[in-house]
């Protein structure tokens, strides 16, 4: 079996998420790709206050028209900070004879020396990095040298989407339309809930 972990706050997922596990399902045949929000991510706070449960479910809604796509709790359930290394433990013990894929934005990727326990994370996962706008080709082959050279990363070009979850949470903040920018039921609920608007 071939198992993809997408992590991220996914705070809000976005279209630009799933396009992107699409186009890796299509390039390297997968059979599962597993959305991971992340729970305590060590890099980067959660913003605006929304709960692990809140981005969980947009996560759910956004996902549910996939059959290969799924939704983990494994992070957002641990009271430890998620760092990628350990959740990837986690499934190497769960499914030893999956081959396991972990997808990333290429502004990660850039940061992966800086990760934890790098040279173990790539010794059990092949990770998928997907180019978007601003982060050229060149810098991620530079930084990642070894890493390409023992074909443990995989370069994925998805198209030119300029979306990112800061943008929707500053749209609905400023009162402007996110539609078509996240799966309608994600934009329901945002609205529904309350989320992302000013106090």
């Amino acid at each position: 079996m071939k198992l993809a972990i997408m992590g991220g706050t996914f705070n809000p997922i976005h279209i630009g998420h799933l396009v992107c596990a699409e186009e890796a399902v299509s390039q390297f045949e997968l059979d599962q790709v597993l959305f991971m929000p992340t729970g305590l991510p060590p890099h980067k706070e959660i913003r605006k206050g929304v709960s692990s449960g809140a981005r969980f479910q947009m996560c759910m809604i956004a996902t549910r028209d996939n059959p290969l796509f799924e939704v983990s709790r494994y992070e957002i359930n641990r009271e430890e900070t998620s760092y990628t290394v350990d959740t990837i433990r986690h499934f190497r013990r769960q499914q030893p004879e999956s081959d396991l894929y972990f997808i990333s934005g290429a502004d990660a990727i850039l940061e992966i020396l800086e990760w934890k326990d790098p040279d173990e994370l790539l010794s059990m996962v092949m990770l998928i990095g997907a180019t978007r706008p601003g982060y050229p080709l060149d810098r991620i082959s530079g930084n990642l040298e070894k890493f390409l050279q023992a074909k443990k990363v995989k370069i994925m070009e998805i198209p030119g989407i300029g979306i990112s979850s800061t943008m929707i949470r500053d749209r609905v903040s400023e009162g402007k339309s996110i539609r078509y920018l996240v799966p309608e039921g994600v934009r329901r609920f945002i609205y529904e809930e309350g989320l992302y608007r000013k106090a």
